[in-house]
């Protein structure tokens, strides 16, 4: 399993989710441009000392991260965390080797991206609110993903 970081604006937010992603050992792929400088000292402020613990690969554009998934992780599924799904990530069965994805807390991910998706999921909300907060968004799905496939640090499929 992966995650994956559609251009995002808040460098704190990709902090919390390299600290997230350094405890249950997942690699995190990042498509640029982000919205604040990417320097060490940057990533060294949001993600602490985790940052060095995390399986960290840059993509400089949307389409070197397809050229990358499609070359290095063939056959794994791009899983779009999205408040336009239908699906509930309760009601989603996940595999080993799916590629979660979160978009910008601006803007989400455009429609193409969209479109590239394997599924799209969601996190069920009371009605009238947009969403919750992307690292919040990807630590609950992400456990229940690793939960289904038996991933969490320790266990054994």
């Amino acid at each position: 399993m992966r995650i994956v970081l559609f251009q995002p604006d808040i460098a704190p937010n990709v902090g919390t989710i390299l600290r997230f992603s350094a405890c249950f050992g997942l690699p995190v792929d990042v498509v640029e441009p982000c919205g604040f400088p990417w320097d060490a000292k940057a990533m060294r402020r949001a993600a602490m000392d985790y940052i060095d613990l995390v399986d960290v690969t840059r993509h400089p554009t949307w389409l070197a991260f397809e050229t990358a998934r499609t070359t290095s992780h063939a056959g794994s599924r791009l899983i779009l965390l999205t408040t336009a799904a239908t699906t509930p990530y309760i009601d989603f069965a996940f595999r080993p080797d799916d590629l979660l994805m979160v978009g910008r807390e601006s803007a989400g991910v455009p429609a193409d991206v969209h479109d590239t998706a394997d599924a799209e999921v969601l996190i069920p909300m009371q009605p009238g609110l947009r969403s919750v907060n992307v690292a919040v968004a990807l630590a609950m799905v992400t456990g229940e993903a690793l939960r289904q496939t038996h991933q969490f640090p320790g266990e054994t499929p």
